[in-house]
Parts: C-alpha cells; sequence; structure tokens
C-alpha cells in the first residue's frame, strides 16, 4: 500500500483541506497514473456537502474528482494496452462486475455493481474510493482511457464527465447532421452540447434566459440564441425541432421546450431538478414526442468521445486553478461564476 496527497473533506460543512490517502499497490490488471489535472463537477460538490444523502449518502473522509488526466507511471503484469508514459484519463467508474447483461453490453455506467471513481465501496482496500483530488490512482486497465495527445489537458479534464455526458445522448439520437438540434442552458453541460451538436453537424439553438450569453453561445458554436423568457422567440420556433439536450438543474417548465419539438422530435435530460417535472400528456401525445433521460456513457462510448474530440480539437472550456483554491471555486460554482469547468492543476499539490 502506498500513500498519496490528496484533498478531502472531513465532513458535509469542513473546507478541503491537505490529507494523506491509502493508495493499493498494483494488482497484475492495474494502471498507476501519476495525476496532471482533474476538472470540478458539480457532483463533487454535492457529494463534499452530502447533498444527495437521500440517494448516495457520503463517507468522510471524502476525496472528490471524476474528471481525471494523467501520465501512466507503472502498470501490472497482465497489463496490454498502456505503458509507462501513456496519456490517460479516468472518469466517472473505476470498476464494474463486468459480467452483467449491461457490462455486457458496453454499459458498464448501469452495472448494479459498478464501483465510482470516489465514494464508493472499496472492493480492494475497504472503506471508499478516492477520487482525483490526489496525487495519484490506481485503476483497473478496463476503465482507463487513452487521451489524445493533440488537445490541451487543463481542457481534457472535463470531457471525462460533462463531455460524456452531452456527447452519449446527443450520439444515440442518431444523424442530426442538417437536423434542428436545441441546447437549454449554456453552463458547464450545456457549452459541451453545443460543440457536439455543431462537430456532428446539426443546426444549432441555444436556449437561455440570459441575453448576454448570446455572443458566447456563438462563439461555441451555435446558429441562433432563443431567449426563453421571450413569449414571441419561443412561438416562432415552436414545433421546429428534431432533438432537444436539456442541461438545467434548476427547477423549469420543459412543456415550453416539448412545445419546440416537431413530429417525433425527443428531449433529453442530463440536467437533475432535485424535484419533479411536471409533464403535459397532451404536449407528447400530440406530435408523439418523447422526454428522456441520459447518464454518462459505457467505457468504449468514453473512449469514442475522446477520439472524436481529438479529430475535432474539442475540449471543454476552463479556468485552470492550483489546488489551494478548490474551495474558493465551490463557492464560485454554487453561483455559476465560472466559464464554463475549473480545472485543477494538480501540480500545484506538490507545493504542499
Amino acid at each position: 500500500m502506498n500513500k498519496a496527497k490528496a484533498y478531502s473533506a472531513a465532513s458535509s460543512t469542513s473546507p478541503l483541506s491537505l490529507d494523506t490517502i491509502p493508495r493499493r499497490d498494483n494488482t497484475e490488471r492495474d494502471v498507476q497514473i501519476e495525476i496532471l489535472y482533474c476538472g470540478i463537477c458539480h457532483s463533487d460538490l454535492h457529494t463534499v456537502r452530502n447533498e444527495w444523502s437521500s440517494i448516495m449518502p457520503t463517507t468522510y473522509p471524502c476525496v472528490p474528482g471524476h474528471e481525471i488526466v494523467g501520465r501512466v507511471t507503472n502498470v501490472g503484469s497482465a497489463v496490454t494496452n498502456f505503458k509507462p508514459g501513456d496519456l490517460v484519463g479516468v472518469g466517472c467508474m473505476v470498476d464494474s462486475d463486468q459480467s452483467c447483461p449491461h457490462c455486457q453490453a458496453d454499459l458498464e455506467q448501469f452495472c448494479p455493481n459498478s464501483t465510482f471513481t470516489y465514494n464508493s465501496p472499496d472492493k480492494h482496500l475497504g472503506g471508499v474510493t478516492y477520487g482525483g483530488y490526489s496525487e495519484n490512482i490506481v485503476v483497473d486497465e478496463k476503465f482507463v482511457l487513452r487521451v489524445p495527445e493533440n488537445l490541451d489537458l487543463a481542457g481534457v479534464a472535463p470531457l471525462l464527465c460533462a463531455g460524456i455526458t452531452t456527447y452519449s445522448p446527443i450520439r444515440r439520437w442518431g444523424d442530426i447532421k442538417g437536423k434542428k438540434v436545441g441546447v437549454v442552458g449554456l453552463g458547464g453541460l450545456g457549452h459541451m452540447g453545443v460543440k457536439f451538436a455543431r462537430a456532428f453537424g446539426a443546426h444549432v439553438v441555444v436556449f437561455t434566459t440570459s441575453p448576454n450569453k448570446k455572443e458566447d453561445a456563438m462563439r461555441l458554436g451555435a446558429h441562433e440564441v432563443i431567449i426563453s423568457t421571450n413569449p414571441e422567440d419561443m412561438q416562432k420556433h415552436a414545433g421546429s425541432f428534431d432533438f432537444i439536450l436539456d442541461t438545467i438543474s434548476a427547477e423549469h417548465d420543459i412543456n415550453a421546450y416539448i412545445n419546440m419539438l416537431g413530429l417525433e422530435g425527443n428531449i433529453t435530460l442530463v440536467g437533475a431538478p432535485e424535484k419533479p417535472l411536471a409533464v403535459s400528456a397532451f404536449a407528447l401525445i400530440f406530435g408523439r414526442k418523447s422526454v428522456s433521460g441520459s447518464l454518462i456513457g459505457g467505457i468504449k462510448e468514453t473512449q469514442e468521445m475522446l477520439d472524436f474530440c481529438g479529430e475535432h480539437n474539442i475540449t471543454s472550456d476552463v479556468e485552470v486553478i492550483p489546488i489551494q483554491k478548490v474551495n474558493e471555486a465551490y463557492e464560485r460554482l454554487v453561483k455559476s461564476d465560472v466559464k464554463y469547468r475549473f480545472s485543477i492543476d494538480m501540480a500545484s499539490l506538490k507545493s504542499e
């Protein structure tokens, strides 16, 4: 067993601070990774503050971070896909039972026995898993992803969660080239949805309540911007969308966006409002429309997404911070005061 520096939270009200955590020795199938960058996901904040206690209670100390980019430093004797020096990533999962129907279908994210990157039972050391706000991590090679060498590494980190969360539903909807695709919200998830939809050849329209986001939406790849609080603007586009990606986690009227869909159109939720959304049955019935949800993707699809990003030079727009500013970043995240994700330069941990 090895020891590693990390930033952890001791309780739901404690700030993240320097800690030392155990990391297992490599098994024959393990890959040891020096962490270079780790993105900050809203899930990190929810978990640290135990805001999902009803479905996913937090065990402390908690070391968050599931948007990890690093270099391989050591591999187990049976590892065949990676070698020291390789540039790699780790996302939201570090293990699954690898035998259930979901795993067999490359949908490990739905495995009932999946192991999340942090705050999940650790079958090797006991206790819970510790995430990427740390010097290094040891992961089964099946859950390690190859990162294209041509991409900015700080901007790659959020692809491991925000990227695959938006890529997967857009990809699953099918060929969207030439189709009219809407993205609701222009935040950490929404800005990635815009980039992917544009790269797939769609006519991309951003829905936002903030007129001052129009310029940035266009810079990111949107063809049009609709101010969703403007009834005339909304009515002009009613019934014209093939697919809408809804990234909003705050309470909102989903029926307003269902009305934007054309015949057999779909709106997929990747945001997670705390309270149930009221859906009008008539809005769905008249037009054979559908509402669905999407999580992340499996390992195969996540690798496909990274390769696609490498081909199209897609990364997340990030603000790079040292680990010492992580608590300040959490407070800013609550206020949506970032364009569009934070990425921690983990070299800053070495100075502690």
